[in-house]
């Protein structure tokens, strides 16, 4: 990290969360969200990875930092701590997802749309495809793609971020992507 006084702030709110300081942690967390997010996307820049694998890659970490935060070494600087579990949490998403077909998203949003001129058969088809994702995906999708309804909105109806619901619609629509891919083979 370039910067020794933000690094060793860091570095105090997490000895201090260590220590069981509820607000130092918040304060880290807060904090280190966004160089998270910016090491996740240059990593997966890096790897030839999808640029939206990243957000999944910083929720992962943070969760790894909340079950290892006792297993940093305190003598030594946060940021290459860090570092290493954005680069172990993306080489883990890589693995996991493996060689796959990839489908545009656009393909399967362009079969969710709602038309007003839609057969009934055809929003049969879309209802039995949207039977394969759980709640709140289900939902999240069927607002946001069929209804037509924002973020925003379907945030406010969930009690849920939009971020939250941002992300939950990916998954569903590289879950879907996934299942239409299948289909086409």
């Amino acid at each position: 990290m370039k910067n020794p006084a933000l690094e060793e702030e860091w570095a105090s709110w997490m000895r201090s969360a260590i220590e069981g300081d509820t607000r130092s942690y918040h304060k880290l967390l807060t904090a280190i969200t966004p160089r998270l997010r910016v090491m996740a996307r240059r990593r997966c820049e890096l790897f030839g990875a999808p640029a939206s694998e990243a957000e999944d890659v910083v929720q992962e970490v943070l969760l790894a930092i909340h079950l290892k935060r006792g297993t940093w070494d305190q003598s030594r600087p946060l940021g290459p701590w860090m570092s290493a579990i954005v680069r172990n949490k993306l080489v883990d998403s890589l693995r996991r997802r493996g060689r796959q077909i990839s489908v545009p998203l656009e393909d399967v949003l362009a079969m969710l749309e709602s038309d007003d001129h839609v057969s009934p058969s055809d929003r049969m088809d879309v209802e039995r495809v949207l039977q394969h994702l759980k709640d709140p995906q289900r939902t999240i999708v069927q607002s946001i793609s069929i209804e037509g309804s924002s973020v925003r909105e379907t945030a406010e109806r969930l009690k849920m971020t939009e971020v939250a619901v941002r992300v939950s619609l990916h998954r569903a629509l590289r879950a879907l992507a996934a299942l239409y891919s299948e289909r086409a083979t």
